[in-house]
């Protein structure tokens, strides 16, 4: 047998999701925690959530790595502060835009309904 027919015998693996949902609350927490984490199924449970909720997903492989060594309802460490203030400005920045735009929306709907009158 040859290299050829190794590789045509290896399976693929396909590597599991990860994801990590941290929450912060100012008046209680120094820094953000953890919340939830898992792996595959939990993953897609936690990813699920959060569209559901309508909760901004930040993507960084690198990041949800080091997330995932941590315990649930652990704060970060101070050498994730600069990574998450990052991953903060983007979820404050999704806020915003999405903000701006359910404004919008009502405007428009205020304006649809005036009109009719």
């Amino acid at each position: 047998m040859d290299e050829r027919d190794d590789l045509n015998q290896s399976t693929s693996v396909v590597p599991q999701r990860k994801a990590v949902a941290l929450k912060y609350e100012a008046e209680r927490d120094m820094a953000p925690r953890v919340i939830a984490k898992g792996r595959g199924h939990v993953a897609e449970h936690i990813l699920a959530t959060a569209q559901k909720n309508a909760v901004p997903v930040y993507q960084d492989k690198t990041l949800v790595n080091m997330l995932m060594a941590l315990e649930i309802d652990r704060e970060i460490p101070p050498e994730l502060y600069k990574a998450i203030a990052e991953v903060m400005a983007y979820v404050y920045k999704m806020d915003k835009s999405h903000g701006q735009a359910a404004a919008a929306r009502r405007l428009a709907a205020q304006r649809r309904r005036s009109s009719f009158f």
